[in-house]
């Protein structure tokens, strides 16, 4: 089975919230290959126990890593938990990673309520994949 692979990303305002996100659908994410900025990987990891594939932190390339893996169809969905109300020193590469997104078609949350709707289909995936597997 092909494991759906989800990049999770957050300003520093935003790291405890998807984190209990994350805790909240451990059982979708579970079954998923995870990648994230440095500091949001650790987090993910200490706070959840899940295992997380880490980049640089954003402000040192970690957004533009994950967006070259995007480019090479290597990443199937992006969860990134913007601060709209905090200037970021690296926006530049915040906005690159946006675009590469709808460049190649790649769903992508910034927000909570669209994060949701994300994990939904994932999880639609995974259970479709694995009736489609027993059937063979």
């Amino acid at each position: 089975m092909k494991r759906i692979k989800v990049a999770l990303i957050a300003h520093d305002k935003k790291k405890l919230d998807l984190a209990m996100f994350v805790k909240e659908w451990k059982a979708v994410f579970s079954k998923c290959d995870l990648y994230a900025t440095s500091t949001t990987g650790k987090v993910i990891e200490e706070k959840i126990g899940l295992s997380v594939n880490k980049f640089q932190s954003g402000p040192y390339g970690g957004d533009l890593q994950i967006g070259a893996m995007i480019v090479n169809n290597k990443i199937d969905f992006v969860i990134f938990l913007r601060d709209p109300l905090t200037a970021q020193p690296h926006e530049p590469d915040v906005s690159a990673l946006l675009r590469v997104c709808d460049v190649h078609n790649v769903p992508l949350a910034t927000n909570l309520a669209t994060a949701e709707a994300l994990v939904l289909e994932i999880e639609k995936k995974i259970v479709k994949e694995n009736v489609d597997e027993e059937r063979e």
